[in-house]
């Protein structure tokens, strides 16, 4: 793509020394520019525009540097700056020529096209920016494309994530169900068994008599012993009052 550079153009405003100063930075920026040192010339070119505000070289030329060194925000800033306050329509068109490619450089294609136009509004003849405007719709063509691509791609990602989600709730749910079932079944094993075990107990309560311990044993068996003693001594006293008395009989 072509690159305006703006002929050293010497315009006689202001005091000659004035002009002079502007002229040396312009100059000394383009050899720097050549020899591809671009931001050593931005430098000259912001002096020679900071002597001679007005500068059209000056600006022009700083506008190239900092396309250059892919400043492409800056280099549209300064490219529009020369468009806006210049009447000339072919210096309008090469500001306007270098705006697009600042522009289609910072992928900003659509902006590109509409800077394009307005170079050849300007300047109908250049061709090189009829190709420019061409390969700048072509390359808006593709960025469509692929922004699509990628909007579909996305779409199918999160169709596909929605569906992996999906997929795994339910699974997580599967278990969860399936895991209270165990819970559950568990419980009623566990209370079954519970139940089987008391009943048992409450079998063999029912079965062997009750346990005595040895001295509740003790204690009844001399109640019991007590008892038939006592039995014993209230037989013999009844014994003993029922024999006959002796009788003296009178003849």
């Amino acid at each position: 793509m072509k690159q305006f550079i703006i002929a050293i153009l010497l315009l006689f405003t202001g005091s000659a020394l004035f002009a002079q100063d502007a002229k040396t930075y312009i100059h000394e920026g383009n050899e720097l520019y050549s020899q591809k040192k671009y931001k050593d010339a931005e430098a000259d070119y912001r002096k020679s525009v900071e002597k001679k505000n007005q500068s059209l070289e000056g600006n022009f030329n700083l506008g190239d540097a900092l396309y250059k060194q892919k400043r492409y925000d800056d280099a549209v800033k300064n490219f529009n700056n020369i468009a806006a306050t210049n009447a000339n329509p072919l210096v309008k068109a090469g500001a306007y020529h270098n705006l697009g490619n600042a522009l289609l450089s910072g992928k900003k294609y659509d902006e590109s096209i509409d800077a394009y136009k307005k170079a050849l509004l300007n300047n109908p003849k250049d061709d090189e920016t009829r190709y420019n405007l061409a390969y700048a719709q072509e390359m808006l063509k593709k960025q469509q494309q692929q922004n699509k691509n990628n909007q579909n791609n996305q779409n199918n990602q999160n169709n596909q994530n929605n569906k992996n989600q999906n997929k795994n709730d339910k699974n997580n749910q599967d278990k969860k169900n399936q895991d209270k079932n165990n819970q559950d079944k568990n419980n009623q094993d566990k209370n079954q068994q519970n139940k089987d075990q008391q009943d048992k107990q409450n079998q063999q309560n029912q079965q062997q008599p009750n346990k005595v311990s040895k001295d509740d044993a003790q204690r009844m068996l001399d109640a019991l012993n007590n008892q038939e003693q006592g039995t014993q001594d209230k037989l013999k006293n009844k014994k003993l009052k029922g024999g006959k008395a002796h009788i003296d009989k009178d003849w």
